[in-house]
């Protein structure tokens, strides 16, 4: 999570560019909060007494961004300029968040129990 977190700030055009149009303001805000989000979310995992919550607000967070992640796919896929390969990952990479989601609530429920 902190390394996405990094990358939201280090690469934020990518970002930028997954943000789907339809949402109002402009997209590096979107870009700059999810990234701030994930270094909040990195923190709430790292330390015991808060793995708990963090783990669950962390499923949640992998949910918020599948918008992002379908419009990505959308990108890519439309791109003419986009190998065989781009396009397949996109496919590909769509289908992962369910897993994410999943591994944050296990993460949720192995956490120490009275953690927040």
């Amino acid at each position: 999570m902190a390394i996405a977190g990094t990358l939201h700030f280090v690469q934020p055009s990518f970002f930028d560019r997954s943000i789907p149009p339809v949402l109002p303001g402009r997209a590096r805000t979107y870009t700059h909060a999810f990234g701030v989000a994930a270094y909040a979310l990195s923190a709430a995992l790292a330390y015991p007494r808060t793995r708990r919550v963090g783990a669950t607000l962390t499923a949640a967070f992998y949910v918020a961004v599948v918008p992002a992640k379908v419009q990505l796919t959308v990108n890519w896929l439309s791109d003419e300029n986009a190998g065989t390969a781009k396009k397949t990952l996109a496919i590909l990479h769509l289908p992962w968040q369910g897993p994410l989601v999943t591994e944050a609530l296990k993460a949720r429920r192995n956490a120490a129990p009275g953690s927040s």
